[in-house]
Parts: structure tokens; sequence; C-alpha cells
């Protein structure tokens, strides 16, 4: 979850059967996990279950061009947003946050699933902020790494982490206000983020100096 987002586009700019039924599949699997049957996600989006199929396939098909849909929105939002040198605005993105409730309660629900599905998304998310954070660094808005892939999986983990915790502690049970979620993480961490993102948290850089002295030359091991 992230302390300054940018609005996601309007779902309502594409109104074609088939996007119709990738929103309400969204809507459908993050309100009540990824069981829901294909009928109630055809009559959430006012379809016939046959045109359901005619569109995807199947249900897996489906859950994947949901899962293609809703992390591109995210990739596209946060390069813009990392990529931006004017941050006067960030007050008006956070307050726009809650436009985001139904895709992160559908990443939600395939973290909490587990399984190869997690594993992959996880993958993806990663490999998403490495693109993304490599776009600030030559924008000049972040710091470049030592390790890229790695920064990037380490970010990766801290958000999948962050969201599985919040959500299990505020919000036990199978109905989730993510809207909620949202307001009160926005409330309680977007100082604390944006402080430690932006101005560090260790006064000096000794810790990171003994540790690159180790793994240059570590101790051998005992015979």
């Amino acid at each position: 979850m992230s302390s300054a987002t940018r609005k996601p586009p309007d779902r309502e700019e594409d109104l074609t059967a088939r996007a119709r039924i990738r929103d309400a599949a969204i809507d459908c699997f993050g309100q009540r996990g990824l069981n829901v049957p294909v009928r109630d996600i055809a009559e959430r989006a006012g379809v016939s279950p046959a045109l359901v199929i005619h569109h995807f396939g199947t249900k897996a098909k489906l859950l994947a061009a949901c899962e293609d849909h809703v992390t591109r929105l995210i990739r596209e939002t946060k390069t813009a947003s990392v990529t931006d040198r004017d941050h006067r605005t960030v007050l008006h993105q956070m307050a726009e946050a809650e436009e985001f409730a139904p895709y992160m309660a559908f990443l939600f629900r395939c973290l909490q699933a587990g399984g190869d599905l997690a594993r992959t998304l996880y993958e993806r998310m990663a490999a998403d902020i490495e693109a993304y954070l490599d776009a600030g660094v030559r924008a000049g808005t972040v710091r470049p790494s030592r390790d890229p892939r790695a920064r990037a999986h380490w970010l990766a983990a801290n958000s999948a982490g962050a969201l599985l915790m919040f959500v299990t502690l505020r919000e036990p049970g199978p109905d989730v206000d993510f809207r909620k979620v949202i307001r009160e993480w926005t409330a309680e961490f977007a100082l604390p983020a944006l402080e430690v993102y932006s101005e560090g948290l260790l006064a000096d850089r000794s810790m990171l100096d003994a540790y690159l002295l180790y793994v240059s030359d570590p101790p051998e091991e005992p015979s």
C-alpha cells in the first residue's frame, strides 16, 4: 500500500461487455474471495454466464485477465507517481486513494489464497516495482540501488505482508471494507512511510558499510 497514489482511470470509460465482466469479476473476487461462482459474476455484470465463458473461456482465464488488468493499472499509476517531480499534489492523491479499493481487495484475495497464484503475483509485483523504480532512477526522483532486483523483491514482500497483516488484524472475517482499510492505513502510516522513504531511518551508513565489507570478504567456514 502506498501513501501517495494517483486516481485510476474511470472504469465507466470502457463499457464493452468484456470490460464489464472483467470489472464485475474484480469486484466479486475482491469482496467474496476467489471461489465466487461464475453465475454471480455474470449477474453482477448484467450478462449471462454463457457470455462470460464466451469472452474468457474459463474462470481461471477470467481470473488471469483480472490480474493482468489490476497489475497494469497499478504499474502505470506508480510509474507516473514515482517519476513526477511535482509532489504538491500528494494530499490530493491521498484523498483519491480509496478509488483503488476494488484493486486492493482483489490483490488481497489473490495473496490470501496462497499457492502458485500468490507466488506468481508476488513475482509479478516485484518485476513491476523494479520497472517503475528504474523509471524513477532515470527521471532522477529515485535513488539507484546496488541490487535493483533485490530491492524490488523486498518492497513487494513488505507491501504484500503489510496488506495481509493490516486486513487480518483490522478486518477479520469474510466481509472486508477495503475503503475503510485504505482510510485507516493512510491516517496511521502515511507520515512514517513518507518519512522512511524520503529521509531514511539510520543516522549514518556504518551498518551498511559493515555489511558491504562482510559480503565482500566473509569469514571462512570452520573446517
